[in-house]
């Protein structure tokens, strides 16, 4: 069984944010991931929160380094106690060429620096709830002061959860260490990827639990490992799907354009490195290095596209879901339907996957 969360297009802006999450609360989605790229992430997830009772909102994933931590818990805080408790903090790393050259932000050690980002953010979030001094130092970020004037309080809603987007293996690591859930990205949500690159590297955090291997002694005291069930794993799966082999062949011609344009970034040649294709990657890398945007497709065959995208029509589908990812997560993004007229066979497909079918 899964809970199922509904994609949020990145060209979505605030005009129409909210339309879009009463439109998934119908549907019966249990939530909602808000992406962070063209629009704000927090904007909109306000947005998207004051215009629903019940949906969960999560950042899929926030740019965690050009934000400070402070500026990030205060925003998180505002949207929990907005919310009533239905808000978590997605964050994630981002590449080092939007980093430093598109935000003007530090890139240094992404795995170090996240992991200092979500235990400053688990500080700051401590001090809001009981009134006890900020104290946090580390390499990156250092935290000592916050004035009883600038802290917004306790609240009864409790701390938004820490999900974080990963990918290589030590960020995996490190994200079963200290955060509260992942966001797979969707270039490792392959059954095959899953199952022998990520979770192996996500189950060594999380027997490490709580024990900071950066010199930050933040709990005081070492802690045993946790288990997987008190960690979310939120899969983000390729899907071609729709009412029929032509829409959903119109859908797989979509993705593979998106698999082109993502396995031309080295950082997700590990996926391909699964399967012998890491020559896919180099070949998609020269070619835009070359300018040859158009002719990227061409690269992804379709033993290829229909490893990493699970495709079938509606009826089908949540079937082929349970079946490439069962057992390996409890909640699952399930894209929304462009055509409003196909809300109820969607809204089918998420019934079926929440019961697990």
């Amino acid at each position: 069984m899964f809970r199922v969360l509904a994609s949020t297009p990145e060209s979505m802006g605030a005009e129409a944010i909210a339309r879009h999450a009463r439109r998934a609360e119908a549907m019966g989605f249990d939530g909602l991931l808000i992406p962070d790229a063209i629009h704000d992430a927090l904007v909109l997830s306000a947005l998207a929160l004051n215009a629903t009772q019940r949906l969960c909102v999560t950042t899929g994933v926030l740019v965690a380094f050009a934000r400070s931590p402070m500026v990030t818990a205060v925003a998180a805080w505002d949207l929990q106690r907005l919310s009533g408790g239905r808000f978590r903090l997605g964050v994630g790393t981002q590449i080092q060429q939007n980093i430093e050259q598109r935000y003007s932000a530090r890139w240094g050690s992404p795995v170090p620096q996240l992991r200092e980002y979500v235990q400053a953010l688990k500080a700051i979030f401590h001090t809001f709830q009981t009134g006890k001094p900020l104290a946090f130092a580390g390499e990156h970020y250092q935290f000592s002061r916050l004035q009883p004037f600038f802290n917004p309080g306790p609240s009864d809603c409790g701390e938004p959860p820490i999900l974080c987007g990963a990918v290589g293996p030590a960020m995996s690591r490190m994200v079963g260490r200290v955060a509260d859930g992942v966001i797979t990205h969707p270039t490792s949500t392959e059954r095959a990827v899953l199952r022998q690159a990520f979770w192996p590297n996500v189950q060594a955090g999380l027997d490490k639990a709580g024990v900071d291997n950066a010199g930050v002694d933040k709990a005081g005291v070492e802690q045993a490992g946790r288990a997987a069930g008190e960690f979310t794993t939120l899969l983000s799966p390729l899907v071609a799907t729709g009412v029929d082999a032509t829409a959903v062949q119109t859908a797989y011609e979509q993705q593979r354009r998106l698999l082109a344009f993502l396995f031309s970034t080295p950082a997700y040649w590990r996926s391909l490195e699964c399967f012998g294709w890491q020559d896919r990657g180099e070949q998609l890398r020269e070619m835009t290095r070359n300018n040859r945007w158009q002719d990227l497709p061409a690269v992804v065959t379709d033993e290829l596209l229909h490893t990493f995208v699970a495709g079938a029509t509606y009826p089908e589908i949540a079937g082929e879901l349970c079946r490439r990812f069962g057992g390996l997560g409890q909640e699952i993004i399930f894209p929304l339907p462009e055509r409003e007229d196909e809300d109820a066979q969607v809204s089918e497909v998420v019934r079926a996957l929440q019961r697990g079918v």
